[in-house]
């Protein structure tokens, strides 16, 4: 997705134009065939400009997340060529090490915590997950996201505790027993689902500890995890490739691919049926045709615009809830669209909050080729957490890590010991592209030259107060960035 991903997003943004909507259509030449496709002219050919726009609008808006997480496994376990390529389907690829700017498949990528990522395939059977202890001291979680780029459940630190234990991922349509040995099962709404570990990591000498658990982290299917016979193994799949050139011409094609493998909720009956409507896309009339892109470009904005203003701005970062459920979004898929497009994958409020800046408290745009800043905790006022916090830097254009002198991504609770404090106790980060000295060098977040993006996590966020939570109306609150005169 962007010859990784974000080629991939800013090409499907700029105006993306399906030549067919729907795949695996009927091609026979017989008289029933022939009827359907003359049916289907009809209610193209009945279709306004206004309407054919609002249909494009909302179905980029509701299918951008879809597409954006079908471009991630194409090259995380499709397309060994990728360049991103990580391990097969049911097959845990662990990373002994925390993503750097080398990392382009995602934007706004954790540097805290090594991951380990799966991909499930769940058409056959369902596929079982096996975590090891893991000490109270060390948080650690294992997020399962389905196609839908909806969080369906947690293992972990919070979630189920330390704890080992089997835990079960089934289809949308699977309706076997629970085996006894699962402590819980957890179904997707998708036929193909991603999980993700993040352990974490508390100094680089650590990272044999971190290894070790990760380890421990064991995928098999159902019939093996009962030693029984396995079931046919499912159709070979055509994956389409992602690349910017597809993409230009086939935004909707890409959605209804990976629609074959969700069946609709209740909810997006009435989205896919809008869908639906439009057929063909490349029997539309020129001015249809422009009707679409014109409505791509509509979501387009109504999604940077949620992104700017659809969450509480609290001295300039925005505090809010993006990531969850079917239910949590219920529908919603402008929120759900502005959650992909602000950092897929991220978390649900209870597992991590996200406060995220790109501008001063006054609005002003942070620019590190023309300002230094600082970000200064007062003394007794981190971000409360029952694991940890950090505030990581990213361009601004590309919300990709940056490459700097001191291959340092972010500041983080862990590395408080190695940093200096004000003489009231108090803690300020040196945010800007040149080494502030020896003196601040500890305390310095390397920033682009260019706009920056600052993204702060708070995993495990406390309930009690001072607290984050509810988000957007919790009494903790993120002191502003600074510009430095």
């Amino acid at each position: 997705m962007r010859t990784t991903k974000r080629t991939f997003i800013s090409a499907a943004l700029a105006g993306a134009i399906a030549t067919t909507l729907l795949i695996g259509c009927n091609k026979k030449g017989d008289a029933i065939s022939s009827a359907e496709q003359a049916d289907k002219k009809a209610s193209i050919a009945a279709l306004g400009i206004a309407e054919t726009k609002a249909i494009a609008e909302e179905g980029f808006i509701y299918g951008l997340p879809i597409v954006m997480n079908y471009a991630v496994m194409n090259e995380f376990c499709v397309d060994k060529n990728s360049g991103q390529y990580k391990a097969p389907f049911n097959q845990i690829n662990n990373e002994a090490r925390v993503f750097t700017y080398k990392d382009t498949s995602i934007p706004t990528p954790n540097s805290d915590t090594p991951y380990s990522i799966l991909w499930t395939d769940l058409r056959a059977e369902p596929i079982v997950l096996s975590v090891p202890t893991v000490e109270k001291s060390r948080y650690y979680s294992v997020m399962l996201c389905d196609g839908n780029t909806y969080n369906y459940g947690y293992i972990g630190s919070r979630a189920t505790g330390g704890e080992a234990g089997d835990y079960m991922m089934v289809g949308p349509d699977w309706t076997g027993a629970t085996p006894p040995g699962i402590k819980k099962v957890f179904r997707s709404s998708t036929q193909f689902s991603a999980v993700a570990y993040r352990t974490q990591l508390f100094n680089p000498e650590d990272m044999p500890n971190v290894v070790k658990i990760q380890a421990g982290y064991k995928v098999q299917p159902l019939s093996q995890y009962l030693k029984q016979p396995a079931p046919p193994a499912p159709p070979a799949v055509d994956f389409p490739k992602i690349n910017k050139e597809m993409v230009k011409t086939g935004f909707f094609d890409y959605l209804a691919f990976a629609l074959q493998f969700a069946p609709a909720e209740p909810q997006e009956k009435e989205i896919r049926g809008k869908l639906a409507r439009l057929g063909d896309l490349a029997a539309l009339s020129q001015e249809q045709k422009a009707a679409v892109m014109a409505g791509v470009k509509e979501g387009e904005a109504k999604i940077k615009q949620y992104l700017e203003s659809g969450q509480k701005n609290i001295n300039g970062w925005k505090v809010g809830s993006l990531f969850g459920d079917s239910a949590f979004y219920n529908g919603d898929w402008l929120k759900r669209a502005a959650a992909a497009q602000a950092g897929i994958y991220g978390n649900d409020a209870a597992e991590a909050m996200y406060p995220m800046t790109k501008t001063l408290a006054n609005g002003e745009p942070l620019d590190g080729s023309k300002h230094n800043y600082t970000l200064t905790f007062a003394a007794g006022q981190f971000p409360p957490v029952n694991a940890f916090w950090s505030v990581t830097m990213y361009d601004g254009k590309s919300q990709l890590l940056i490459k700097n002198p001191i291959n340092r991504y972010l500041i983080n609770s862990p590395m408080l010991p190695n940093m200096k404090k004000n003489p009231d106790g108090s803690l300020t980060l040196y945010i800007q592209k040149d080494n502030p000295g020896a003196d601040k060098e500890s305390n310095w977040l390397p920033a682009p030259d260019g706009p920056i993006y600052l993204v702060m996590r708070l995993y495990w966020p406390k309930t009690e107060a001072p607290s984050i939570l509810p988000p957007g109306e919790g009494s903790w609150k993120p002191p502003g960035i600074v510009k430095v005169n």
